[in-house]
């Protein structure tokens, strides 16, 4: 299937055994027969060096980011907030998971388990039917959580070129929750069950990558994460579906939580580059405000970036001279402003928009405010 996924399944999944149920049953088997067949495609080799992933990727993405688009949600949900869109999209993607999960608990059987290790002796370019089968899910629920996450960023109007290694590897790194402890973090583990918490703590347990080690890596690493479910004997439905399901909404819950936080930040910046009279020094004051601590939270970097792209094409300003600064000197920025003309507290309330990116303001942060409230005064 080239369309998405998850147009396929209706926002509420009705109970198993009515009309529409059984509908999404099928639309369900009939994208696993299309990854079957993606999966007979490949060879033994192939998924013992992880470059399956690297043939799912283009599989899952390039048609896909050519048909979806900001209009393409636009014309589905016309006038309905991102937020009450990406929700109806994860609780799609999340229950469309667990169905193909009920339908994929047969493969994981202590045979499969034995096959894995050395994929029953096959020669590099057979694939036993077993590893087939569990391939099957694997790349289901890989192909889901990348597209949920493509599309969450879309619905967020955050900018992705996945022609661009650092685009794609943010993809990556969000759709399958792999950077160290970002689960706990952002507590959206207590989004599940107490009764499944201990189960999904193992399967994001170590989740660590490094984007070194590149994409043939990352399908290693989805194989392994996969053994807590093939690593139980008989595990039978009830956890194939639990497993599948939660880690496909805790997975959209995080990239919710990465793309809504980055369109804030994109929203801010858009914010202080249209309603500034002073550009160039709008720059070097958020870069003073920023580098007040010692270090540069993700947020801060980020709108950095974003209002460097901005301010170039609101206002034609390029800054050679910022981009090439190492240390900021404050006297420099108070030189700067006391040369501007005019009115300058639009540069005052950017540095307390900026200070407060990250979170609450530090003492650090205040002082350099405090002194630019000064200047301005004195302006």
């Amino acid at each position: 299937m080239t369309e998405a996924p998850t147009d396929a399944v209706p926002v509420d999944v009705p109970a198993d055994g009515d009309a529409d149920g059984a509908a999404d049953r099928e639309a369900v088997e009939r994208e696993r027969a299309e990854l079957r067949e993606f999966i007979q495609g490949l060879s033994a080799d192939d998924i013992k060096s992880g470059n399956w992933f690297t043939e799912l990727l283009a599989h899952a993405l390039n048609s896909y980011t050519k048909k979806v688009d900001w209009q393409y949600f636009q014309e589905r949900y016309e006038g309905v907030p991102a937020d009450a869109v990406v929700e109806q999209r994860i609780r799609m993607a999340s229950r469309y998971a667990a169905l193909e999960g009920g339908l994929s608990a047969g493969a994981y059987t202590a045979a499969v388990v034995a096959t894995l290790g050395s994929l029953g002796g096959a020669s590099p370019a057979t694939v036993p039917a077993a590893i087939v089968t569990m391939m099957v899910d694997v790349a289901f629920v890989t192909r889901l959580q990348l597209r949920l996450a493509y599309d969450i960023a879309v619905l967020y109007r955050v900018p992705l070129d996945l022609s661009d290694p650092d685009d794609m590897w943010k993809l990556i790194r969000v759709a399958f929750t792999i950077k160290s402890g970002e689960m706990v973090r952002e507590g959206v583990v207590k989004a599940v069950p107490a009764l499944v918490r201990p189960l999904i703590k193992r399967f994001y347990s170590k989740a660590v990558l490094n984007a070194a080690k590149g994409l043939p890596f990352v399908g290693k690493f989805l194989l392994q994460r996969n053994v807590i479910k093939i690593g139980i004997p008989l595990v039978g439905v009830p956890l194939a579906v639990v497993l599948n399901r939660y880690t496909t909404l805790l997975a959209g819950r995080h990239a919710q939580a990465v793309f809504r936080n980055e369109a804030r930040v994109i929203e801010l910046a858009e914010g202080l580059s249209r309603a500034s009279l002073h550009p160039r020094s709008m720059l070097w004051v958020a870069w003073l405000v920023i580098r007040a601590d010692d270090g540069i939270a993700d947020e801060e970097a980020l709108l950095m970036r974003h209002l460097v792209r901005l301010v170039r094409s609101d206002h034609q300003v390029v800054d050679a001279e910022l981009a090439q600064l190492v240390d900021i000197d404050p006297a420099e920025v108070w030189r700067r402003l006391d040369a501007e003309p005019g009115d300058l507290s639009d540069l005052l309330d950017a540095a307390g928009r900026v200070a407060a990116v990250d979170g609450a303001v530090s003492a650090a942060e205040k002082a350099v405010i405090a002194e630019l409230r000064e200047r301005c005064r004195r302006g």
